[in-house]
C-alpha cells in the first residue's frame, strides 16, 4: 500500500509499506479521508517526541471497512466508519468507569513516542480494534467525517466544563464562555459551547480572518486582542464580573494568564491548548479567587455526540475545511503548515487512488 512516512524529522516520503492485517478484535479500513492536525505539524518537526520516526502519522480519520477479524461483529465490509484517535483497553479502571481518555494502557493511532508505536491513517489501509469503530451516516462526506475527531476534543472540553449542567446532573446552561484563541480548535469549542446552552460566547484571537469565521459561526462578539486588552474587554462586556467559563485553546503563558483574569470569582478555566510543555501559574489568583483550573485530554465517547451536531447543523464543519487533496500531496502540505501560511485551516488528505487532484472540498 502506499503510505505518507515520516522517515526522519521534516521529511515526508510516499512509500510502498506492506498491508496491515486486522487481528481479531480489529477491522482493516480503507483510508478515504485524514485530516492534517497541528499535532501531526509538531509531530513532523519533532517538537514534541510523539512522532519519532520512522512512523506513519494521522489519527482524525474515516474510510470503508475492507476486512473483519474473526471476532468482531457488528460491522460487514463496505460498511463507512470513522474511528477514535485513542486506543483504549476496556478494562482497566478508568476505561470501567467511562473515562477511557485516561485508560492506562492508552495508546493514539499515527503515534510514536518511545513507550509505543502505532501506524496511522495517511496510508491507503489501516487497523483499529473494533471497539473504537463507529458508524457513519450516508449524507456524512468522508472530508466532514475526519473533522470529527477534533469535533469530539471540542465536546469534551465543554463536557468536563460543565457548560449547561455536569454530565448526568441537571441542566443549567445561560453561562458566558470565552474561548481564547479561534483556530480548529477555538472555533469548534465556540459553536460546543453554544450547542450546550452557553447565552454569550466571546472569542477572542489577533488574527482577524480567523475572527471573521468566528463571527460566522455563531459568536456574540469577537476581539481581536490579547492580554491585559483583552481582560479589560472582557470586564467591561461582563460589568466587571468576568465570564463564567473560559476555554482557553492556545497554551501559552500569556494567554493562560489572560484566561485566569478574565474569569469571575469561583469560575471555570479549561485548558484544551498545550503548545507549551509548562507555563507560569498566578497561584495566589487561582487560590483567592476560588478559581476552577481544569484540563481536558481528548474525548470521552463524544463520538456519537458529535455525529449528532454535525448531522443537525448545530456544529458546521464544512467551513473549516481549506483542501481536500491525495495522499502525494501530502508533504507539500504539511511544509506550508509547518511555515504558518496565513488562512490554512483543516486539510484532508484522500489515499484512494482516485482521490481528487485539485484542492476542492469534494468527498
Amino acid at each position: 500500500m502506499k503510505a505518507l512516512l515520516l522517515s526522519e524529522y521534516n521529511n515526508l516520503e510516499l512509500k510502498d509499506l506492506p498491508n496491515p492485517i486486522p487481528g481479531p478484535d480489529e477491522l482493516l479500513i480503507q483510508v478515504a479521508a485524514c485530516g492534517i492536525c497541528g499535532s501531526d505539524v509538531h509531530g513532523y518537526d519533532g517538537s514534541t517526541g510523539r512522532r519519532i520516526p520512522p512512523i506513519v502519522m494521522g489519527h482524525e480519520a474515516a474510510g470503508i471497512v475492507a476486512a473483519i477479524g474473526s471476532e468482531v461483529s457488528g460491522f460487514t465490509i463496505g460498511n463507512r466508519v470513522t474511528f477514535d484517535s485513542t486506543v483504549y483497553c476496556g478494562a482497566c479502571d478508568f476505561c470501567l468507569r467511562g473515562q477511557v481518555n485516561l485508560c492506562d494502557n492508552r495508546q493514539v493511532i499515527g503515534v510514536s513516542c518511545g513507550e509505543y508505536r502505532r501506524a496511522g491513517a495517511f496510508a491507503e489501509f489501516l487497523t483499529v480494534p473494533a471497539r473504537i469503530a463507529y458508524p457513519l451516516p450516508a449524507e456524512f462526506s468522508f472530508a466532514e467525517a475526519a473533522m470529527l475527531e477534533a469535533v469530539s476534543v471540542a465536546l469534551h472540553g465543554v463536557a468536563v466544563s460543565q457548560i449547561g449542567g455536569q454530565p448526568g446532573g441537571q441542566p443549567t446552561g445561560g453561562e458566558t464562555v470565552l474561548v481564547i484563541g479561534a483556530g480548529m480548535i477555538g472555533l469548534l469549542l465556540l459553536q460546543a459551547a453554544r450547542a450546550a446552552g452557553g447565552s454569550r460566547v466571546f472569542a477572542s484571537d489577533i488574527d482577524a480572518t480567523r475572527l471573521k469565521l468566528a463571527a460566522e459561526l455563531g459568536a456574540d462578539r469577537t476581539l481581536e486582542l490579547s492580554g491585559a486588552s483583552l481582560v479589560e474587554e472582557i470586564q467591561r462586556l461582563t460589568n466587571g464580573r468576568g465570564v463564567d467559563v473560559v476555554l482557553e485553546a492556545v497554551g501559552r503563558d500569556e494567554t493562560i494568564a489572560a484566561a485566569i483574569d478574565s474569569v469571575r470569582k469561583g469560575g471555570t478555566v479549561t485548558l484544551v491548548g498545550n503548545i507549551s510543555p509548562q507555563v507560569t501559574l498566578p497561584l495566589q489568583k487561582v487560590v483567592s479567587r476560588q478559581i476552577r483550573l481544569q484540563g481536558s485530554c481528548a474525548s470521552a465517547g463524544e463520538y456519537p455526540q458529535a455525529i449528532e451536531l454535525i448531522a443537525n447543523g448545530k456544529i458546521k464543519v464544512a467551513s473549516l475545511i481549506t483542501a481536500v487533496a491525495p495522499l502525494s500531496d501530502g508533504p507539500s502540505w504539511f511544509d506550508r503548515l509547518h511555515a504558518r501560511e496565513p488562512n490554512l485551516m483543516k486539510i484532508v488528505l484522500d489515499p484512494r487512488s482516485n482521490a481528487p487532484e485539485s484542492a476542492g472540498q469534494s468527498q
